[in-house]
């Protein structure tokens, strides 16, 4: 074989041989953007599918509930004036011209009246009698709960600090039957210098709405001492017309009269008092125990 073929043949390999090579650098460089057009493919539905989540978690939420709480049972309260039959109240403050409403910035909500009799026999003494009747409504809401759970909170601590009255002698307590829902009756003796006081404090719950029973006597200016007992039966009768009196006010239907539950929107109905708690503001009625020995002495 001559030079000039052999030197040929040599070019001709070479040639292939940089073809070939060219021929895998062309098929690499059109892999790679066939890898990206995929990996983008790839990122885009992963996108996709964290957004779906997200979409699906939002819209669930949307979905759900807004918090509720049970209807309060009773929506309104009696005229308190008005809560206790004349005949009750010629029994009990037989003296007494008219009964004297207590303050109240809403009468739907809280509402009291008090009477007080004072026969007078002269030189032979004195009896004195003094009757209030407090009521208090409570409102359901998603912060504090229903009005009955409200209620029954402001009832228990309602009769135990009828039982931690200064300078009460002798307290005592007893369930009481056939009155509301629940409802206690706290007894004492309470010394002044007019002579010494028979207080007696019937607390009842009916629904959503407490009522306070007080009712003292005292025999002054050397008339004997009325009955305790007697005292308290007559507390007794006035704490379960006044509860019947609550009932009769909403239709006596219980539930049937209830308010629409409130929700956290915003809906939800005002408490019984304008600040935070639920208690009845001194002086907005005209007390429960406390107050009620107050006024017997001042009256008498």
């Amino acid at each position: 074989m001559s030079e000039g073929t052999m030197q040929r043949r040599a070019q001709r390999e070479e040639r292939d041989q940089r073809a070939k090579r060219l021929s895998r650098v062309l098929v690499c460089a059109a892999a790679v953007p066939v890898m990206l057009v995929a990996a983008g493919c790839s990122s885009d539905s992963g996108s996709g599918e964290s957004t779906d989540k997200a979409a699906n978690a939002a819209a669930s939420a949307s979905a759900s509930p807004s918090p509720t709480v049970e209807a309060a049972a009773y929506s309104k309260l009696p005229e308190p004036c008005k809560a206790l039959s004349k005949k009750t109240l010629e029994d009990l403050v037989p003296e007494s011209k008219s009964g004297k409403e207590g303050k109240s910035d809403d009468v739907s909500t809280r509402a009291g009246c008090s009477w007080d009799s004072l026969d007078n026999n002269g030189v032979k003494g004195s009896q004195f009698r003094w009757l209030n009747v407090s009521m208090l409504r409570f409102e359901s809401d998603v912060t504090r709960g229903s009005g009955d759970k409200q209620a029954q909170e402001f009832y228990a601590k309602q009769v135990q600090e009828s039982q931690a009255v200064e300078g009460a002698k002798g307290a005592k307590s007893e369930p009481v039957s056939g009155t509301g829902d629940q409802a206690t009756a706290v007894r004492y003796d309470l010394k002044k210098k007019e002579g010494t006081f028979k207080q007696q404090t019937v607390v009842a719950r009916v629904e959503n709405v407490v009522v306070t029973v007080d009712y003292n006597g005292a025999g002054l200016a050397g008339d004997k001492t009325p009955s305790a007992d007697d005292l308290m039966k007559d507390a007794k009768k006035a704490a379960k017309e006044a509860v019947k009196a609550v009932s009769e006010a909403n239709g006596a239907g219980g539930k049937a009269g209830s308010a629409p539950s409130e929700s956290a929107s915003g809906s939800a109905s005002k408490s019984p008092s304008k600040g935070a708690s639920n208690e009845p503001s001194k002086g907005a009625t005209d007390g429960p125990s406390k107050s009620a020995s107050k006024e017997s002495a001042a009256k008498s």
